[in-house]
């Protein structure tokens, strides 16, 4: 049996699959049915002080791959727009009814002592169990000092992140935003300024497309389009990376990390998993797919946890940190080469004009059972992957590691390097 039961900096929820602040988590009525289909919690949509925003319409702009499978979403729409007080009271009812499952309300006011205080001290009476501090909005807010105007700010990151510490009893979770150098500034600063975990990433920047008739991007409001907040399956990678780059550091490590960014499936969970985070945070998927798509997540990792002989989230939490490494330190000795099945092979093509004309010619066709295939010329393959990557039949290419040959040797040893460091033996 798997227990799937999440304690995360205190926060108790039983499975690890949050809803995180978005349109999904704005009232009381979605919240109620995400629970009633099974979620483990949810982080309500941003709040901030009255008098609320006012959105426009229209707001979100999709990302279609080139098979029309939506990959992303860009949106322009801002925090709650419901009056504070319907929100906290609501916040209020849902925790009374569903004392189980994680109530975490995100927060966002101006950057000042007083509008952290006041808000703060409304959220605490309203039995939640814990905060997060969206300072990750790219659009709208930035521009009235808020949002990612705060997260890009490592300095304001400490300060808020230290005045929530003073004023409340709650955990504190600070959401980061990914439009920066370096998301290990702002990481550091929040773990400087008492916070108790970080959440990323927010979304990133974008325009998804321009309309080559009308000149005007999506979505488009009275003729004109701004920036907005992308999401969705194509952020993933980004996100791990960045995920993974904090729980490594030797500063942020240990730093508790609520992952989010395109987790769609359980598989997505479970490698922002065993990259550092303890609970996950989920929008565009149910957005796209609706409330019960959390049977699908819970099921999968416990299938999984299960097959890997994982009784708890603890037991694989952070396991594929210790592989993740600096270029530098990786092994240049270390080969593989491309091989292709020709039973699986269908004779397309695709990897021999990808290695042919933007890689190393290191492809040519053959006959294999009278039929036209294609091959791995051994010497000039340099096992990029490219070939592999084309190919449209599963399997059909593999990577084959090859035998050692020579000793460990990375670029800080290498010959090449001039920065190396030269031994007594060498000198």
């Amino acid at each position: 049996m798997t227990d799937l039961t999440s304690d995360f900096i205190g926060v108790k929820s039983p499975n690890p699959f949050w809803l995180a602040s978005a349109p999904p988590t704005d009232k009381a009525y979605n919240v109620n049915r995400a629970f009633e289909a099974g979620w483990g919690g949810v982080v309500w949509k941003t709040l901030g002080e009255d008098p609320h925003p006012v959105n426009v319409s229209s707001r979100y702009s999709p990302h279609h791959d080139m098979y029309g499978n939506l990959i992303g979403i860009n949106n322009i729409e801002l925090i709650s727009d419901r009056p504070l007080a319907i929100n906290l009271q609501e916040i209020r009812d849902v925790k009374r009814n569903w004392p189980d499952r994680a109530m975490v309300v995100s927060l966002m006011v101006p950057c000042n002592e007083d509008s952290w205080r006041n808000i703060l001290r409304q959220v605490e009476d309203t039995g939640a169990d814990a905060i997060e501090l969206n300072f990750g909005c790219p659009h709208g807010m930035p521009e009235r000092g808020m949002g990612s105007a705060v997260g890009q700010v490592p300095e304001y990151v400490e300060m808020v992140a230290n005045w929530c510490k003073h004023y409340s009893s709650l955990p504190v979770i600070v959401k980061l935003t990914p439009n920066i150098s370096n998301i290990l500034h702002p990481a550091m600063a929040a773990k400087k300024g008492g916070a108790d975990a970080v959440s990323l990433i927010n979304t990133i920047n974008s325009i998804t497309s321009i309309d080559l008739d009308t000149m005007v991007g999506a979505p488009a409001v009275g003729g004109k389009v701004t920036s907005g907040g992308y999401c969705g399956p194509a952020v993933k990678p980004i996100a791990l990376n960045m995920v993974g780059q904090i729980a490594r550091n030797p500063t942020t490590h240990g730093l508790p990390i609520s992952g989010i960014g395109g987790i769609t499936t359980w598989r997505d969970a479970a490698e922002f998993m065993v990259l550092g985070a303890g609970t996950v945070q989920v929008c565009t998927a149910a957005m796209i797919y609706g409330f019960t798509i959390i049977d699908e997540l819970t099921d999968g990792l416990s299938q999984w946890m299960a097959s890997k002989g994982f009784k708890t989230l603890n037991d694989f939490v952070g396991k594929a940190i210790p592989n993740l490494t600096d270029w530098k330190y990786l092994d240049l000795n270390y080969k593989t080469l491309a091989r292709i099945d020709p039973d699986l092979c269908i004779g397309c093509g695709r990897c021999f004009a990808s290695c042919e004309d933007t890689s190393h010619q290191a492809i040519k066709a053959a006959e294999h059972n009278q039929q036209r295939v294609y091959e791995v010329i051994d010497e000039n393959c340099v096992g990029c992957n490219l070939c592999q990557i084309t190919c449209p039949v599963t399997d059909c290419i593999t990577m084959e590691p090859q035998p050692v040959s020579q000793p460990y040797l990375n670029w800080t040893q290498h010959p090449n390097n001039p920065m190396r460091e030269v031994t007594t033996e060498e000198a």
